[in-house]
């Protein structure tokens, strides 16, 4: 077929050779194989037809040179015919395609559905719309024609879709025959299939009867052997089920609860599942339960009298637990059948034998006191408020001793039950306790009996501390406690708290919270009684020089050598143990320096040595003693502010006038507190770790009210020497007599403030009180409009200059560069 063919619309006239020629050709014979071969070009088969000897052997060389010739010419042909060849290939395709669907388009619609309802009258209609119903032969005529016409046209429709049929048809053409040959194949290996089939039937059958039916008969009895064999166990295990009763019995005889729970557990699960349906044996399973709530009751009521008779048997010495191994045998069973609550009922059992213990404890102490029948003693076993300082110290030891050893005997009892929790549970225990290999506790049951058995501990302990806390709040406030009382309670409170928390783990706070507060309350009257005493020391001081006992300069000794005041060192003693006569000295000397001071001060500090040992004794109280203790110097600075600077001294203690003498001990006995505070700042924080910043402020408190008593000093003399120079007249004699009272009032000062104040602050006070003087002389030079011109007045001052320098000199007072007269000249300068 040429491509100028193949553009043109293809036909079955178009085919060189059709299936039934060729099927029917004589010439082939009869084929067998012609249903499996493809349709094609090669179904029929190419003959090759062999060379003739009398044809010369052409090769390409004979036309090489008609190639060249014509080779330019053939391609310019070629591409123009390729070029024409697709341009008509593409319109006949169009047209080919306008044509068919022109085709399509042609017949209506109503013959393109899937029905076509006749019955219909307006489908009817429109399938025939010439069709008269008038009976005249001109209307037969003419719906003759019109059926005609109608069939005509029905026709072309069917030839239409005949043609799109055919084309369809020609287009699946391979895949018609591939089915037909597909089936033909398959039709003929199912035979095959069938014939095997049937062959190996036959042979199954035959092996059925000679090898598998005698087979089988072996396997049936084989199988009937095994049934009696499990028939005999179940007979067996039925036997020793019925034989749990009595078992039961033996082993609670023995109170071996836990061997009678785990045979009622194991019994249980082989009813229910070896021997489930049984009849004989159904009411067996509620007796075995029945049997297990009886344990439960048995368990439950026997730990119930062992904690009463453990928790309420005399303390003695050598006793340790009571019956281990009934204990063990009990907590195992109640573990096993996890009732936890035998732990919340050993510990009310231990809370009702504390307050027996308290209460049986307070009674015996009691008949020892007068008119005990006025007492009485609540359910707790708290102790009446009535009871005196040593009695009741006595009952709080007895009481602390007793429970003590109460809470001792739990702990030993929640060891054992900690120890056999963790035996049940799989755990290594102690090489005391005997091994066991049943393990039915799981490690979150064991967790929730620790957390239970760690509760019981701590409910104990904090319940013994309530009620020791209780006895420690019943003594009255009106009732004087003394510093070794306080120790003792602080030795026993501090005893029984170390051994709670050894035993449980943790502090309970009631029993120190208690104890402080009865702390709290003798700090209280402590610090009310020395502040009231110094109160009344410091109205009715005089302000003047005392005497310095041995015992005070040890105390100091003591105080200045850095060490804990544990005590305060007593006066001196002779080796026969007789006391010397105390030796008095003018002044406490510390270092390089002594201090004078007033007996006020010496008080001062034997009370804030005391302050030191309390705080030493009762350190849980160290930061309220501190404060009060700053508070104690702060009412002395204040009140010595008051008594000098302010003239108080004049009312309380009679004084006629403060004078520098006054002022300058106070000074000075200021001093000696502001040298005592760093050394108790150290020695607090040896006891307690916090801090007593009210130290500081009354630190700084104290150096403020000694630069006013300076100030004061130095204003009084300044007003005297002003007041000289306002009367001075620069007129002989000379020196002058206003000269002579400010050379006076020099000497009386240093007399009053050199025996007190050391030599530098003497020396400073003095270089001020100068610096001052040579001020007050320059304005009144001034003012006198004396100048420096070797005048008469001006030699009248130079004497009185030297006058003064002399006096300044006989006081050693100033370096010797401020008493020359070389110094004095500034005075001039205007």
């Amino acid at each position: 077929m040429s491509e100028t063919a193949a553009a043109e619309q293809w036909s079955v006239y178009s085919a060189a050779q059709n299936l039934p020629a060729v099927l029917n050709d004589p010439n082939r014979g009869k084929q067998s194989n012609f249903f499996v071969k493809t349709w094609g070009d090669t179904f029929v088969e190419k003959v090759d037809i062999e060379k003739s000897p009398f044809l010369p052997d052409i090769t390409y060389s004979h036309f090489e040179s008609y190639l060249k010739k014509v080779g330019r010419r053939i391609r310019r042909h070629r591409k123009l015919s390729h070029t024409k060849f697709e341009g008509n290939h593409i319109k006949a395709r169009s047209k080919n395609e306008i044509t068919i669907d022109a085709s399509i388009d042609t017949i209506p619609e109503i013959y393109l559905k899937a029905s076509l309802p006749l019955n219909e009258p307006a489908v009817f209609n429109e399938v025939f719309p010439n069709i008269s119903t008038s009976n005249n032969n001109k209307n037969d005529n003419k719906n003759h024609q019109s059926g005609r016409l109608l069939q005509e046209q029905l026709s072309h429709y069917l030839d239409i879709v005949e043609v799109h049929i055919a084309k369809q048809v020609s287009q699946k053409s391979g895949a018609f025959f591939h089915a037909m040959t597909s089936h033909d194949t398959i039709m003929e290996k199912m035979g095959a299939a069938c014939n095997e089939v049937r062959a190996l039937r036959k042979k199954i059958e035959n092996v059925d009867k000679t090898l598998a039916k005698d087979s089988l008969k072996l396997l049936a009895m084989g199988r009937s052997r095994s049934n009696h064999l499990k028939l005999l166990d179940k007979l067996k295990l039925m036997s020793v089920v019925l034989q749990t009763q009595p078992t039961l019995q033996l082993l609670l005889s023995s109170s071996d609860f836990v061997a009678a729970l785990e045979l009622i557990s194991s019994t249980q699960e082989v009813l229910a599942k070896k021997l489930a349906g049984v009849t004989s044996l159904r009411h067996l399973p509620s007796q075995l339960k029945e049997m297990s709530r009886l344990i439960d009751k048995m368990l439950s009521t026997e730990f119930e009298r062992y904690a009463a008779a453990d928790l309420h048997r005399p303390f003695d010495p050598d006793s340790g637990i009571l019956e281990r191994e009934k204990l063990v045998s009990l907590v195992a069973g109640l573990l096993r059948q996890q009732h936890l609550q035998f732990l919340e009922t050993y510990k009310q059992e231990a809370v009702t034998a504390a307050q027996t213990l308290l209460k049986q404890l307070l009674i015996e102490q009691l008949a020892d006191v007068e008119d005990d029948m006025e007492h009485c003693l609540t359910g707790s076993g708290e102790a009446p408020p009535s009871l005196d300082s040593s009695h009741w110290l006595q009952v709080l030891l007895l009481a602390s001793e007793a429970l003590g050893k109460l809470v001792q005997r739990v702990k030993a009892v929640h060891d054992v039950i900690k120890r056999t929790a963790e035996m049940s549970a799989g755990l290594p225990v102690h090489n005391d306790f005997p091994p066991n290999t049943d393990k039915f506790l799981s490690l979150e049951d064991l967790g929730r009996v620790e957390v239970k058995l760690r509760d019981l501990l701590v409910s104990v302990c904090d319940y013994c501390h309530e009620r020791l806390a209780s006895l420690v709040s019943t003594q009255s406030d009106k009732q004087n406690i003394t510093a070794n009382q306080i120790m003792e309670l602080s030795d026993i409170v501090e005893s029984f708290t170390e051994l709670c928390e050894k035993i449980c783990g943790r502090q309970s706070p009631a029993l120190k919270a208690a104890f402080k507060i009865q702390a709290g309350n003798y700090v209280h009257k402590f610090h009310s009684g020395r502040k009231h005493k110094l109160t009344l020391l410091l109205d009715a001081e005089r302000w003047k020089t005392a005497e310095v006992p041995s015992e005070f300069q040890l105390l100091v000794d003591k105080i200045a050598s850095g060490e804990t005041l544990k005590s305060i060192p007593s006066s001196p003693v002779e080796d026969s143990g007789k006391k010397l006569l105390n030796r008095v000295a003018n002044s406490l000397k510390i270092g390089n320096q002594e201090y004078v001071t007033v007996g006020t001060v010496l008080i001062l500090i034997r009370l804030v040595s005391e302050y030191c040992v309390c705080a030493y004794d009762l350190p849980i109280l160290a930061v309220v003693i501190g404060r009060n203790l700053s508070e104690l110097l702060r009412t002395f600075n204040s009140r010595s502010c008051q008594l000098v600077l302010g003239a108080g001294a004049l009312r309380t203690a009679g004084l006629k006038t403060i004078t520098t003498t006054n002022l300058a001990l106070t000074s000075r006995a200021l001093q000696l507190v502001l040298w005592l505070i760093p050394h108790v700042r150290g020695h607090f924080a040896s006891i307690s770790n916090d801090m007593i910043p009210s130290l500081d402020a009354v630190e700084r408190d104290i150096g403020n009210h000694i630069q006013q008593l300076e100030s004061k000093i130095l204003s009084i003399i300044n007003i005297l020497l002003g007041d000289q120079l306002n009367e001075w007249d620069a007129k002989p004699p000379v020196p002058s007599k206003a000269f002579r009272n400010v050379s006076r009032h020099l000497t009386k000062l240093y007399e009053a403030v050199g025996p007190v104040l050391p030599e530098e602050q003497v020396g400073d006070l003095y270089e001020v009180v100068h610096n001052n003087f040579k001020i007050r002389l320059r304005e009144q030079l001034t003012k006198m409009n004396i100048r420096n011109n070797g005048g008469p007045q001006h030699g009248v001052v130079t004497s009185e200059l030297t006058f003064y320098l002399e006096t300044m000199k006989g006081l050693k007072v100033l370096p010797e560069t401020l008493t020359t007269s070389k110094a004095m000249e500034d005075i001039w300068n205007r």
